[in-house]
């Protein structure tokens, strides 16, 4: 039975309403404002009866506070005073209805039976909705992929974000960088306030301070009025230093400083400014080689590399290659006509095979390309760019079989150690992790690393419970 929770300070109408519908639904009552919102969140009413003229917290703000609580609940509002000004108010925090006192039972009965048909009906659609957009948009944000290492990633982002850490996302170009940040707004405290994404390597070194932090009227030669700088745009929000690998030294020492202090002096400025904004930082550079070469500061590395979020490339993830075309197709379908193409199995074939050297943002711009200017709306190998067919993107191995330098059983032991160690590093060397992604059993990846005299990163691995000798039956499962 549906529940209606009937707020209202007169005794007797909480026991009228209460014996009147208690045949159609499950009642609860609150005598004012402050124990209707205790009630709400004890009882989780379908329906709210709500009070205008109360003591302690009135009908108003009770309803903004039910808001709070929860935005899709029905309110119908009741007074015994008739103010348009009353009823408007209501109206725009969310009330369904507003009734006058005294009311018509029959009539409240029935809207109450209404609303309570209706709001289900929208929420089962919402849900339908809901459910579909799960099923075919990407699968974490403007992210797309269901690859493992993907999942990982997902997993990664939910626990980083609610936090305000410094997150270092490192990963080649085309990879996504900016799309984790801001899926990391998005899911942070910080969504309803500025996103602002800057690219360190874009801007004149000359330039970039004044862009970072902004500058005083008269502060150079061109400073003919006042700048606000992108600390001071993001306020309240994220600042995403894209390619911060690019800052010079100087600005550096700046980013530091504001690390360290949250404040910052806009260029020709005497007193700091401090704002409230969280860094996410990325680059495709190796940071720790620049720090060794002293042209990164090796302070602000740690200091930026609190969390470190690493983006596999597009050839680690081959498996996500068939959703990201998906993906791109229904994101161009506008822009070419709602032009459909269907990739043969060959095609996706090559597409898998292929290096993907500018990766995600490489493949985007071939599936536009072939929205443009591909004849047939099935795409085959001979559609495709010739760089996806070119020889120089079979791997090393394949050529060395295929030039007769190598045997296939050198070719494949080769393969072997190579796809094991990758997994071993990827997992920090846990035995039981690299096993799963490599999809074998752990008695497996040992005999084989036996076999192959992998030891690298050994010593590295942590201690694994039921470690077992593995028994001739492996050689049996290879």
């Amino acid at each position: 039975m549906r529940k209606v929770l009937v707020v209202d300070d007169e005794d007797s109408i909480r026991s009228s309403l209460s014996l009147l519908l208690k045949s159609n639904f499950t009642v609860c009552t609150a005598q004012d404002g402050q124990e209707a919102l205790e009630v709400f969140d004890k009882e989780s009413p379908d329906i709210v009866l709500l009070d205008l003229m109360m003591p302690r917290l009135d009908g108003i703000e009770t309803l903004k506070r039910l808001r709070e609580l929860n935005t899709v609940v029905p309110v119908i509002m009741l007074s015994a005073a008739n103010t348009v000004k009353s009823a408007v108010q209501a109206m725009k925090l969310g009330a369904l209805d507003y009734l006058n006192k005294p009311f018509d039972v029959e009539e409240l009965t029935s809207l109450i039976i209404d609303t309570l048909d209706s709001s289900q009906l929208i929420a089962g659609q919402r849900d339908l909705e809901l459910h579909k957009k799960q099923e075919t948009s990407a699968d974490c944000g403007r992210l797309v992929g269901k690859s493992a290492v993907m999942k990982d990633l997902y997993e990664q982002i939910e626990q980083v974000a609610v936090n305000d850490t410094t997150i270092l996302i490192s990963g080649e170009s085309g990879t996504g960088k900016e799309l984790v940040a801001k899926r990391i707004h998005d899911l942070s405290k910080r969504k309803d306030k500025p996103f602002v994404a800057i690219n360190c390597a874009a801007i004149p070194e000359t330039l970039i301070e004044s862009e970072l932090f902004g500058h005083e009227k008269g502060a150079f030669t061109s400073a003919i009025e006042k700048r606000i700088g992108h600390f001071e745009l993001a306020n309240g929000g994220t600042l995403f230093l894209d390619e911060i690998g690019e800052l010079s030294l100087p600005v550096q020492v700046k980013m530091l400083r504001f690390l360290q202090e949250q404040e910052f002096f806009r260029v020709g400025q005497s007193t700091p400014t401090r704002v409230d904004v969280r860094i996410l930082a990325a680059t495709n550079r190796d940071l720790e080689s620049l720090v060794k070469e002293q042209k990164f500061r090796q302070d602000l590395f740690y200091r930026i590399h609190v969390i470190h979020l690493e983006l596999p490339p597009l050839r680690d993830r081959f498996q996500d290659i068939p959703p990201l075309v998906e993906h791109f197709l229904e994101k161009f379908a506008n822009s070419y006509g709602e032009r459909k193409l269907v990739f043969s199995s060959d095609a996706l074939d090559t597409m898998r095979e292929y290096e993907w050297p500018g990766n995600v943002r490489e493949l985007e711009n071939v599936i536009e390309s072939l929205l443009a200017l591909a004849p047939n709306d099935e795409i085959t190998p001979a559609d495709l760019p010739a760089r996806l067919k070119s020889k120089k993107n079979i791997s090393p191995v394949q050529l060395s079989v295929f030039d007769g330098s190598m045997s296939f059983e050198q070719a494949e032991r080769k393969f072997e150690m190579e796809m094991i160690l990758k997994a071993l590093k990827r997992t920090n060397y846990v035995q039981t992790r690299a096993a799963e992604l490599l999809g074998i059993s752990r008695r497996i990846l040992k005999y084989k690393m036996d076999k192959l005299g992998i030891t690298e990163g050994l010593d590295q691995s942590q201690p694994e419970s039921n470690e077992q000798e593995v028994s001739s039956d492996a050689v049996g499962e290879e």
